[in-house]
């Protein structure tokens, strides 16, 4: 959950659903910002994920926010039982560029002090506002990937390109056992 960006991409909705109210299920979000090249990893999972040729699971939609925070935001709104956000995280000091960490994240994780800004990604600031807009958090986990490059530029770095399909693996396992899932757990790959 790095940088925040100047530009999006557009919404991916693998659900097959039109995008009036929602209640429950899972909620797949890919975030982060295409141009800076490594945060475009979210999206680019999300996209891996949308074409696969078998849905996830009933009740999943995978979305790709990019930059789009708000509409995260109003989603989330809506009501969703399950959040798996796909983004890039920091290093855990021992994690080289394209690991792969799965966290689960509860509201003591999350930072008060986040900004909410309406016209980028934040994830952690959404999740915070989440409650003073009226929703509540749902179950959330974070399937991650560290960073090489986060400069200006299109284009995913070798090691985390070639971190998304162990990725959009860690989404199916976790969405396989979302009742046995990690606590607060982190792993390194």
């Amino acid at each position: 959950m790095t940088a925040p960006g100047r530009a999006g991409t557009a919404p991916h909705d693998s659900g097959g659903q039109d995008s009036g109210e929602r209640t429950g299920g899972v909620l797949v979000a890919g975030v982060g910002n295409m141009f800076l090249h490594d945060d475009g990893f979210g999206p680019e999972v999300a996209r891996h994920l949308a074409a696969l040729p078998q849905p996830l699971a009933p009740g999943v939609r995978v979305v790709d926010y990019g930059i789009r925070g708000m509409h995260l935001a109003y989603d989330l709104l809506a009501g969703v039982d399950t959040l798996v956000l796909v983004d890039t995280v920091p290093a855990d000091g021992t994690s080289a560029p394209g690991s792969i960490r799965v966290l689960q994240v509860s509201s003591a994780d999350l930072d008060r002090r986040a900004s909410f800004d309406p016209h980028g990604m934040d994830p952690a600031a959404v999740l915070v506002r989440l409650r003073s807009m009226g929703g509540r958090l749902p179950a959330t986990y974070v399937v991650g990937c560290v960073p090489e490059d986060l400069s200006e530029g299109i284009g995913l770095s070798q090691a985390v390109a070639g971190a998304v399909p162990e990725a959009v693996a860690a989404v199916g396992s976790l969405l396989g056992h979302q009742s046995s899932a990690p606590k607060r757990s982190s792993t390194s790959t």
